[in-house]
């Protein structure tokens, strides 16, 4: 068991397809949904899509709103748990609502996602400023580098 050297475990994250994202409620308890991310530079940004949801009011943008501290986590599951690992991305989180960098958060998430080529999200990005970057694996991985 070991953890993941930091340029490692950003590749990890960058090449990831879905990451589970922590926001924190008013009452500061929890809130974690999966999402669609892309990572430009030490941000990283999710969309409001246009999945089928019961309200554009999503709860995760609130409590970013209300408290910006924000973690996204990617890991790989295996029945061999010698090949287990897990990232986490810890910062602060925004909601970008309209601006050049909302087109580059949409730019970003196109490049990495066919379903965002075909049909831009209309709703708000999150940005998450990357304050640190930590993981585990079971087994060492190979270093970024190599």
């Amino acid at each position: 068991m070991t953890a993941i050297d930091p340029a490692t475990a950003r590749s990890l994250v960058t090449a990831a397809r879905v990451g589970r994202l922590a926001t924190v409620t008013e009452i500061g308890t929890p809130h974690v949904v999966p999402c669609c991310f892309a990572v430009e530079g030490d941000r990283l940004y999710s969309a409001v899509d246009g999945k089928p949801k019961s309200t554009t009011a999503l709860k995760r943008l609130a409590n970013i709103r209300a408290q910006p501290a924000a973690s996204l986590v990617v890991d790989h599951y295996a029945e061999d748990w010698t090949e287990l690992w897990w990232v986490r991305v810890d910062g602060t989180a925004t909601v970008v609502e309209s601006s050049d960098e909302r087109q580059l958060a949409l730019d970003a998430l196109a490049d990495k996602y066919e379903q965002y080529r075909a049909e831009r999200p209309a709703g708000p990005v999150i940005r998450v400023d990357i304050a640190g970057v930590s993981g585990w694996s079971f087994s060492p991985l190979p270093s970024a580098g190599t």
